[in-house]
């Protein structure tokens, strides 16, 4: 029987990020490939205590209905977090959300109609891509260097691309390269989105696992025409599996986004909220953060210390002063992904992310993105060692 799909499905098709999943549950593979913060580290007994304690709440209260914008508690303690970030907030400001994935649906369901233009950083985050490609958008990548997105790029791609509708970025610990956006390039981005009419879609999710350099102001605190959607989230910083995150947004934007969120899934689930209000009421998230910084840090040198030791000298990787990952660019004509199929996969046991399907149009062949959050340091070694030995083997 030949079903007719809408012509939005022609661009939902298989991704890295389900494999990613498989591969990660894998016990035999040592995988630097999903975004997986490291398990040993979640706060499960305090996550426990409290997650007992809202579900004997009086009327059973956490397992009802709430309000489709998130419990009132929470958006307040949200709004306290942002405002303790140098970002001003009120609760009104906030939109609970399902993880901050499904801000990057909403936000490119308000805005785009077919044939509008996302610019993304190349290479972009490949969830957001997953997200905004049912929208049928044509992508503008700008490329970045060692401060984030080249701004004389941008600046140019908006004088001759009238129809951008979004600008998406990760300006912290990007993903999939762990670089930072300058202050310098934090405000001509404001300053050109202002210009051209924009919407930025700032995307946060790494923002508070720092562990070196100077923390830089959000682009929602230098925000000055309510122009920026800034979306945080409690899956790298508490655990993922609560699907917490949030928007903050102008009135206008965050009511529209308020009606998509209503009509998707009426609600993010009560449990979780309440039990995340009551965290972060009840413990430090502060000092949990911190412990998180400390170990991913170390495990980030560990990783670095690896690859210069174990993989071929012309290997380049960067230095993030924060955030899970580290982009690596092989040699000129490097296939990292038919390298992961017929090589680290089969010989090695180790498994990445190819680098090409984080670029939007011209998928780049020698690079790659990998994890160091999840594994072990010990893991992390024996992984990197197993690898660039298969890499030397196969050069």
């Amino acid at each position: 029987m030949a079903i007719h799909l809408a012509r939005r499905m022609e661009r939902v098709q298989p991704n890295a990020i389900g494999e990613l999943l498989a591969l990660g549950a894998d016990p035999s593979i040592i995988s630097f490939g999903g975004g997986y913060p490291d398990p040993t580290l979640f706060p499960t007994e305090a996550l426990g205590q409290v997650m007992a304690e809202v579900i004997a709440a009086p009327g059973g209260q956490s397992m009802q209905y709430a309000p489709s914008d998130g419990l009132p508690e929470l958006r307040e303690q949200v709004a306290a977090l942002m405002r303790a970030d140098g970002t001003p907030c009120d609760a009104a400001d906030v939109l609970i959300l399902q993880g901050s994935q499904q801000g990057l649906d909403f936000a490119a369901r308000m805005l785009v109609d077919p044939g509008d233009v996302i610019v993304t950083e190349d290479p972009t985050f490949l969830g957001g891509r997953i997200a905004f490609d049912p929208c049928e958008p044509v992508y503008a990548p700008v490329p970045m260097d060692a401060d984030g997105m080249r701004m004389d790029l941008l600046e140019r791609v908006l004088e001759t691309q009238p129809r951008v509708r979004m600008i998406y970025t990760i300006p912290e610990f990007q993903n999939p390269t762990g670089v930072t956006l300058s202050m310098e390039r934090r405000q001509r981005l404001i300053a050109l989105a202002n210009a051209h009419d924009v919407v930025v879609l700032e995307d946060t999710p790494y923002r508070q696992i720092r562990f070196s350099g100077e923390t830089l102001p959000t682009l929602k605190s230098l925000d000055t025409e309510g122009r920026v959607i800034h979306l945080g989230s409690f899956s790298k910083v508490l655990v993922p599996g609560l699907r917490v995150g949030w928007a903050v947004a102008a009135p206008a934007l965050r009511a529209k986004m308020a009606l998509l969120k209503l009509a998707n899934d009426t609600q993010t689930s009560t449990l979780n909220m309440a039990a995340t209000s009551l965290f972060l009421k009840r413990y430090d998230l502060s000092a949990h953060v911190a412990t998180l910084c400390a170990a991913y840090a170390r495990k980030k040198a560990v990783m670095l210390d690896a690859m210069r030791r174990h993989f071929p000298q012309d290997v380049q990787v960067t230095d993030p002063e924060g955030g899970l990952f580290t982009w690596a660019t092989f040699r000129d004509g490097f296939d990292a992904e038919a390298f992961m199929r017929d090589v680290a996969l089969p010989e090695a046991r180790v498994a990445y992310v190819p680098g090409g399907s984080f670029h939007p149009v011209t998928e780049r062949a020698n690079t790659a993105r990998f994890n160091y959050s999840a594994q072990s340091e010990a893991r992390i070694e024996e992984g990197i060692a197993a690898l660039g030995a298969a890499l030397k083997r196969h050069a």
